[in-house]
């Protein structure tokens, strides 16, 4: 595999090093832009979308750069063969070594379709197939041609999955509620607490509901235990053949689908090399289609893929999810951050830090290079975020006085979907949006709260040490192509951090153990009597609760 044991050995991350070592943490931004005032043009870039033909603004001035931090942390990406691997990926080559799969995401919004192959197969039609049967089958829910059992059209749509089979719907038709079909309800249901899907068909009703059961193998025990309990829910009403009109399959099993009643012509399938926290742009994403419509689903995929043409053509330095990357581990590594910040400034996205927790944590939670050894530096930051000015108002008293450095990125979109007001409430969110960074970046000082007529005792409570840096992100509007773009950012800046770190971003073997063992247990719950085959802890939970929900009886 391409890269080194250890990303430390690099000759640049040494240099790195020494250079951190001048900058320490007297590096003040303030002083930054006081002495430089091209400060923000030398360290902004701007992104061309051509899915919507608008331009999104990066700002990285305020971040800890001097005229020799940007070039060696391309140095070190240079080093590390980041170009290589994501050229590697962008072949579909294997680069998931420990799945021995390609990574090719990618493919899904190659909506110009250029060529792309697996194993020497061209993989250009079969996505192309998929998005065709999304299109009509979308274009037959929306019109109403489409009905359900009683001759009634669909109004509701349930889709049912866990991991990124929820959490990419979930976040997509949030932000682009704007663009959603009127009078159309979306529910999602992953956890496999009762309660999530006995509150979805609370609200639905069976002659006008579709269920999209999401799961590649049609056998993950959360999604099929759901998919069951809804199924009995909706033959309470129906019968067994009309299953075939409310519940559609996302999914490559045929036989377990049509096991479980579905018609295999409403069965809409991907390739093992869709990880399932990229398969949003899939057949994962048909709740999206179905609520936003066809075209819009188009230029969510254009979005990325303008995004991931960016990716492979910009030089290193110019290029700005490799520099967002880059600037997680010069934190991570060379700061000791531990986590980082996503805030949108925007009602709509408020599901996006969730989504991006998966993306980021699944992908780089890893402490295994790719050459197997045990990692000698930090991965994996912890990533979290809520839609501002919310989080104004709970977490960000840490950001501001707390002892931790916790870089973070503002996003906010200059165009509201509901200007209000006259536009008042979002001149008051763009307020906040700049005063935010600018806050973190000068902090006050001691003068500063004294002239103010703060009391001496008081002095030290109201100071602000500042000097945390931010990455503003400002779009036009956040139309599907913008936020198709942004998504790929992030998975971008995912991989070139992993490419840095030299571990398989692609894997997460991680959360087996957990699935593993609570098969077993649920063995135990199931058997009458006294657990004894765990630890002492463990052993007395489970007979607690044996007891508590009466399973002993």
């Amino acid at each position: 595999m391409p890269g080194f044991s250890q990303a430390m050995e690099l000759p640049a991350w040494k240099t790195l090093q020494e250079h951190h070592e001048k900058l320490g943490r007297g590096m003040v931004l303030k002083s930054e832009f006081e002495k430089d005032p091209q400060r923000f043009a030398k360290y902004s870039r701007t992104f061309a979308n051509t899915a919507d033909n608008s331009e999104i603004l990066f700002d990285f001035s305020k971040n800890f750069l001097t005229d020799d931090t940007l070039p060696n942390l391309v140095k070190l990406a240079q080093e590390a063969k980041l170009e290589e691997l994501r050229d590697a990926m962008f072949k579909g080559e294997k680069i998931n070594f420990t799945e021995n799969r390609a990574v090719y995401h990618v493919a899904l919004r190659n909506v110009k379709n250029e060529p792309m192959a697996v194993d020497g197969e061209s993989v250009v039609e079969g996505v192309n197939e998929v998005l065709q049967h999304m299109k009509e089958f979308s274009e037959q829910v929306r019109s109403g041609e489409w009905k359900g059992y009683t001759g009634k059209s669909i109004d509701t749509i349930v889709n049912i999955g866990i991991g990124g089979s929820d959490l990419g719907p979930v976040m997509v038709s949030e932000a682009l509620k704007p663009y959603g079909k009127q009078g159309m309800k979306l529910h999602f249901v992953s956890n496999i607490d009762g309660t999530h899907i006995k509150e979805a068909v609370k609200e639905s009703n069976p002659e006008t509901t579709l269920f999209l059961i999401a799961s590649k193998t049609f056998t993950t025990a959360e999604t099929v235990t759901n998919a069951n309990t809804a199924k009995k829910w909706f033959l309470q009403s129906a019968k067994e053949s009309d299953i075939a009109k409310h519940f559609v399959a996302l999914s490559t099993n045929k036989s377990e689908v049509e096991k479980f009643g579905i018609d295999s012509k409403n069965m809409f399938g991907f390739s093992d090399w869709v990880g399932g926290r990229y398969s949003v742009w899939s057949a994962i994403g048909l709740s999206v289609c179905l609520y936003i419509g066809y075209d819009n689903f188009h230029q969510f995929l254009a979005g990325a893929n303008a995004m991931d043409h960016h990716f492979r053509t910009a030089p290193l330095e110019q290029n700005i999810p490799v520099i967002g990357g880059l600037l997680s581990v010069w934190y991570s590594d060379f700061f000791g951050a531990q986590t980082h910040l996503v805030a949108p400034f925007d009602q709509y996205m408020h599901r996006f830090p969730a989504y991006l927790q998966q993306l980021s944590m699944e992908s780089n939670g890893k402490a295994i290079t790719r050459s197997g050894d045990y990692v000698k530096y930090t991965t994996g930051a912890i990533l979290f975020g809520e839609p501002c000015t919310n989080a104004q108002h709970s977490f960000f008293q840490l950001l501001h006085q707390g002892t931790k450095l916790i870089p973070a990125d503002f996003i906010l979109a200059a165009e509201s979907h509901n200007p209000t007001d006259g536009d008042l409430h979002q001149k008051m969110l763009a307020s906040n949006y700049f005063a935010q960074a600018e806050a973190l970046m000068i902090g006050k000082t001691p003068d500063e709260v004294k002239s103010e007529g703060a009391p001496p005792d008081l002095v030290p409570h109201k100071v602000f040490l500042g000097n945390r840096p931010t990455t503003s992100i400002l779009a036009q509007k956040i139309t599907p192509g913008t936020l198709g773009a942004l998504i790929a950012y992030y998975e971008h800046v995912t991989f070139t951090e992993g490419a840095i770190w030299n571990i398989n971003s692609f894997d997460q073997w991680g959360v087996e153990l957990g699935k593993s063992l609570a098969k077993a247990i649920q063995k135990d719950l199931d058997t009458p009597g006294e657990v004894k085959g765990h630890d002492a802890s463990t052993s007395g939970l489970i007979n607690a609760f044996k007891q508590k929900a009466k399973l002993n009886a």
